[in-house]
């Protein structure tokens, strides 16, 4: 990748909102230049999309969990099954499959216990082995900033 295109994307994972015409001049090339480059890495897959981060707690949201599930059922079926379930429930932010001890961990914020608590009973709707979930206590590093 060209060192233009590195440092147009770490200032765009800083700000999203950045003019092109701001973010030409901090990388130092023409609007022009900048907006095909933009476009490019784009129709690549290299930027996925923009969005905006919003914080959590003061939306009400003040709880972060951390789920592990393991599986005894490893199918086609099962699996079909759990990511169903897993994309219809508000809250859950990130699903990843695991190598090693767990099958699944779930990122996922409500507003309180009784809001995990309904959370966990739409989750179990998947046909789960073990569940184990680890409550945030406090954030120490919050980013989504891939070193570039």
């Amino acid at each position: 990748m060209h060192k233009t295109d590195t440092m147009i994307l770490t200032h765009l994972q800083r700000d999203a909102a950045l003019s092109v015409g701001d973010l030409a001049e901090i990388v130092g090339i023409s609007k022009s230049a900048c907006w095909r480059r933009i476009q490019k890495l784009q129709r690549e897959g290299v930027i996925k999309k923009e969005v905006t981060l919003l914080n959590a707690s003061s939306l009400d949201l003040s709880l972060t969990v951390f789920i592990s599930i393991k599986t005894n059922q490893h199918n086609e079926k099962w699996a079909k099954q759990f990511k169903s379930v897993v994309s219809e429930i508000p809250g859950i932010l990130e699903v990843y499959r695991m190598g090693g001890e767990q099958d699944y961990l779930i990122k996922a914020v409500v507003k309180d216990m009784p809001d995990y608590d309904k959370l966990y009973q739409k989750l179990i709707k998947a046909n789960l082995f073990d569940v184990t979930s680890n409550f945030v206590m406090e954030e120490i590093k919050f980013t989504t900033e891939l070193p570039l």
